[in-house]
């Protein structure tokens, strides 16, 4: 038999504590208020207590003695309760109106002249309604307890949240160690899972962070030659590139207590908040070196002194800052501890934080290519239960721009797509899905389109498509679609993009006119244009500016640039007179008109290419690369597209190294590979 699996009965909740004394204090003050039995009840003269006594309505007086003052109080007869002229009076009082307490109160001065009035009242009563007093001095204690009583029970509530608040527990903790602080610590005791091993597509910046895990490993490696120990790293890259997790991974292989927090957490509302947690900070870490310490977004408390700050006022963050910059100074050169950190706006940042000594290595973490693209498939692709037809390069050159994270999404959301369609395995169909939806958004199923406005997308997305097969520096083709997604997309043209850095005149021409392919296509078709190029006018009018005003493209203009890199807070003039904005935009609008020319040129040779394009994308919604080569044919040009050179590549890799093995099967000992019997024969 099984084992039985053993129950482990869920936590309950810890009860707070807290809640409880407030409402404990609550009821002690409304009870004082409201339930004291000589509240809200009617006080009476000396002569109506005669009155009251003659007719016989008394039932019994209580005295209770003080110093200055003295109170009876009087219990009314059940009888003497329903008199007309008592009702009244008893009834402001709930506590009186039923019975409980005394009906009325009479102050005195002198207990004794009281009762001796009483005694000659009683003289002429009846035994019956003779009136029963009795003397009471407890009454002082209480009033004592109450008193001081009650104000000792709130300074005890008060200490005792206070000391909770002070520990730690429960909501609201830790007032009192507001300046400690928020790391998270990672040790020997509480590791973190992830290692190099999950991180793909990084290989560079893994070099560099693998080296700063040696040198806390092995110090002399280094130290003997007289080198000093970096003391920090900052890792700069775009949103989901893999910073955090590379941090993780150093966390993860490490055998360092490791230090993780963010840059947020040093931020609070109270003055001087920021500053003591960043010492506390590097006092743990000194305590625990060697170790590393990580601040991810350190933008939050990084950006440069003075930006965006009103004269004479006192900022907390540049406070915060000014304690970082001290404590990173502060190190020894062989205390052990390391700094890592994170950002996505290395340009914010304060240049005295990234000088070196501070952060001596600045690594770029940018966004992967089409090799990096397929390693890190590959990682995101083993927990998955893939069909046969499933190829991570495929998938790779179909998620150009992709960053770690989007990658990630996309497996993710191809899995749920599949168990959403009740199938046993991922296919390839669900991976197209996937990037479709993180690309342009959900499907819009229930977006009605007129055959009118397919057509005109159709057109327009087959514009692209052609102009971008038949112009060599274009970025080629990797799918078209005209399915609804998102907002508003309509339809969308996917492309793989070079791996190159710099671009010449030439190529961002062939990319406006690229773009401007779509609105060509629907002049030349329908003879009119609509508003689905609105995307395509806004990149086209962003490059034509960078040609002009960027990189000193433009021969009217010439070699200037009006670029500002650091971008300052305080650029509210021009750095051009009105007559060179005046020619730059004249300028603008020449590149514009010139590339939308000549795609209408490109297009109205190639219309027959169009109709096909058109009507496929019509029939089908959707269309690849592979489909423009078996429509139109291959594009006539000498070089490959990126796909193509891609998976060539990985051909060539693989034909490599078989003729290895091969080369390693034949490289034996040379005793092994002769033959003996050509050996008699040389003999012979």
């Amino acid at each position: 038999m099984a084992d039985k699996k053993k129950i482990i009965p869920p936590k309950t909740p810890k009860q707070n504590y807290q809640v409880w004394i407030i409402i404990s204090l609550l009821a002690v003050v409304i009870s004082v208020t409201f339930f004291n039995k000589t509240n809200n009840v009617t006080e009476i003269d000396k002569r109506q207590f005669e009155e009251m006594a003659k007719s016989g309505d008394i039932k019994s007086v209580v005295i209770y003695k003080k110093p200055d003052i003295s109170i009876v109080e009087i219990q009314l007869k059940p009888e003497a309760r329903q008199n007309a002229k008592y009702k009244n009076d008893l009834e402001d009082s709930p506590l009186n109106a039923l019975g409980q307490g005394p009906d009325f109160i009479l102050k005195i001065s002198s207990p004794e002249n009281f009762t001796k009035s009483i005694d000659e009242i009683n003289g002429d009563l009846p035994a019956s309604d003779v009136i029963r007093y009795t003397l009471d001095r407890k009454d002082e204690y209480t009033n004592m307890f109450w008193n001081l009583g009650f104000f000792l029970l709130l300074i005890v509530g008060f200490w005792f949240l206070m000391r909770r608040m002070s520990g730690g527990g429960g909501p609201g903790g830790q007032i009192f160690n507001i300046g400690k602080s928020k790391a998270a610590l990672f040790d020997a005791e509480n590791k973190v899972k992830i290692t190099f091993g999950n991180v793909a597509g990084l290989d560079e910046a893994k070099e560099e962070v693998k080296e700063i895990v040696e040198f806390l490993k092995t110090p002399s490696k280094f130290t003997k030659l007289g080198g000093k120990i970096p003391k920090g790293a900052l890792l700069v890259g775009p949103p989901g590139t893999g910073k955090t997790l590379l941090a993780k991974a150093v966390a993860g292989e490490a055998a360092v207590p490791f230090f993780t927090l963010s840059g947020s957490d040093f931020v609070e509302m109270f003055v001087g908040v920021g500053a003591a947690r960043v010492r506390d900070l590097f006092k743990q870490a000194k305590e625990k070196a060697p170790c590393i310490v990580f601040i991810d977004e350190i933008d939050a408390i990084g950006r440069s002194r003075g930006r965006g700050q009103m004269p004479g006022s006192n900022d907390e963050r540049e406070n915060t800052l000014n304690s970082l910059l001290v404590e990173m100074d502060g190190f020894a050169t062989d205390s052990g501890v390391i700094i890592l950190a994170a950002t996505n706006r290395p340009d914010v940042l304060d240049s005295a934080l990234l000088r070196p000594g501070r952060f001596d290595r600045q690594i770029s973490i940018d966004k992967p290519d089409i090799v990096g693209r397929e390693a890190i498939f590959k990682v995101h692709l083993k927990p998955l239960k893939l069909n046969k037809d499933v190829a991570s390069k495929h998938l790779a050159a179909q998620t150009p721009g992709f960053a770690g994270a989007e990658i990630a999404n996309v497996c993710n959301e191809a899995a749920l797509i599949a168990a959403r369609k009740d199938k046993k395995s991922v296919d390839m169909i669900d991976f197209q899905d996937a990037i479709d939806r993180v690309i342009g958004g959900l499907e819009k199923k229930s977006k009605i389109i007129s055959p009118e406005e397919k057509k005109i997308v159709a057109y327009h997305e087959a514009g692209h498509a052609v102009a971008g097969w038949f112009l060599e520096h274009a970025d080629p083709l990797v799918k078209v679609s005209i399915v609804p997604r998102g907002v508003a997309a309509l339809g969308y043209a996917q492309y793989l993009p070079k791996e190159q850095f710099l671009y010449q005149t030439e190529q961002l021409l062939d990319e406006m006119c690229m773009a401007l392919g779509g609105r060509a296509a629907e002049e030349i078709i329908f003879g009119k244009i609509s508003t689905g190029a609105l995307s395509d006018l806004e990149r086209v009018t962003k490059m034509a500016y960078s040609i002009v005003t960027v990189y000193g493209m433009n021969s009217e203009i010439g070699n200037v640039s009006f670029y500002d890199s650091k971008q300052t807070d305080y650029n509210f003039n021009k750095p051009y007179s009105d007559a060179t904005a005046e020619k730059i935009d004249t300028e603008v609008k020449k590149i514009i008109e010139t590339a939308y020319l000549r795609s209408k040129n490109l297009l109205k040779d190639k219309l027959n290419e169009l109709e096909i394009i058109a009507k496929e994308l019509l029939d089908k919604e959707i269309i690849f690369q592979a489909d423009l080569d078996r429509l139109i044919g291959k594009r006539p040009f000498e070089h490959q597209t990126t796909l193509q050179a891609f998976t060539e590549k990985k051909e060539d890799v693989a034909v490599e190294k078989q003729e290895e093995e091969k080369v390693k099967d034949n490289s034996k000992p040379p005793e092994e590979n002769i033959n003996p019997d050509l050996e008699i024969k040389a003999d012979n």
